[in-house]
């Protein structure tokens, strides 16, 4: 338990950044699952927009601390190419 104000308040301060931060990678996974439902659907246009969409959220949970960048660029490399294996 803490025992000194400093630490009392970083405790109240991770607890808010813990709820703000999965919030963030909630609607990141959001964004993925739409695209991988697109490609699962055999649909490419519809799975390109969503991608569209889906990397400037990856971008953006790297830009905020959420996502490490590789883990960023590999999730969109690995969509990348399914988008493009698709007939």
């Amino acid at each position: 338990m803490a025992h000194h104000a400093s630490a009392k308040k970083r405790i109240r301060r991770n607890a808010r950044r813990a709820v703000i931060n999965h919030a963030r990678i909630s609607r990141i996974r959001t964004f993925v699952k739409k695209v991988e439902k697109a490609i699962a659907g055999g649909d490419k246009e519809a799975a390109r927009a969503a991608f569209r969409v889906a990397q400037p959220e990856l971008h953006r949970g790297v830009k905020v601390g959420v996502l490490h960048r590789n883990t960023a660029a590999r999730k969109l490399s690995r969509l990348s190419a399914r988008i493009k294996t698709m007939g």
